[in-house]
């Protein structure tokens, strides 16, 4: 399985979630995302995953998005 069939599969393995939203940019990675709508992660593969980085766990802190974005500190940012 690729990485992005994975990240998807074990988005929807989580009970809280509804659905998932994919932004594929060219028409391969929408074939590529789709191919894996029927993979299922088992249990054990779930526990690596957070063996691998735990529940909880920011790996960049960049990426934590209760700061203020970027593009509402400077309103230049807003129109690129």
């Amino acid at each position: 399985m690729t990485l992005p069939q994975l990240a998807t599969a074990f988005v929807r393995a989580h009970p809280a979630v509804t659905s998932v939203l994919i932004g594929p940019r060219t028409h391969e990675q929408l074939d590529g995302l789709l191919s894996g709508t029927d993979i299922e992660l088992s249990d054990d593969i779930l526990d690596r995953i957070d063996e691998i980085v735990p529940p909880g766990v920011d790996l960049d802190p960049a990426d934590n998005y209760a700061a203020t974005p970027p593009a509402l500190e400077n309103a230049r940012l807003r129109r690129m």
